[in-house]
């Protein structure tokens, strides 16, 4: 294997990731597992809404890889740095943000959680000026 040269990220930083314009749901939904198999977005979701702000954007992405991929967790450290070495899809690119109707707030440290967005909170997160504001990718071209 060659030297990694450059480590990729998908971390934002006080940053809130609004759901897709074409996004079907008007509520939050939780993703259900599909043949007894957790799916991406059922990954995505157990991690971050049992554990809001403790997770980066690249600790949840990188963990539903390990774990779709059966990685070991003494693997982790080589594996995580091989899979930042080439880009990574962000939470613009989640199926929560796209089709499942959750908004996801970065923190100035870079720690995420899930705002549906049905609430409150979420309308205060596209309101607050003081944080950056981009809108999770269309599911269908325009």
């Amino acid at each position: 294997m060659k030297p990694i040269n450059k480590i990729h990220t998908t971390n934002y930083f006080d940053t809130f990731i609004e759901v897709a314009d074409d996004c079907k749901v008007s509520a939050g939904r939780i993703p259900e597992v599909k043949n007894d198999k957790k799916t991406v977005a059922s990954m995505q979701f157990e991690l971050l809404s049992k554990n809001p702000y403790k997770y980066t954007s690249d600790d949840v992405l990188f963990q539903v890889f390990a774990e779709k991929n059966e990685v070991t967790e003494s693997d982790y450290k080589s594996a995580r740095e091989h899979f930042f070495s080439k880009g990574q899809p962000c939470f613009r690119a989640s199926p929560l943000t796209k089709q499942f109707g959750w908004g996801v707030h970065c923190d100035k440290n870079g720690k995420v959680a899930l705002c549906g967005m049905e609430t409150d909170k979420y309308k205060s997160f596209v309101a607050d000026p003081t944080i950056k504001k981009v809108k999770a990718m269309r599911t269908s071209k325009k």
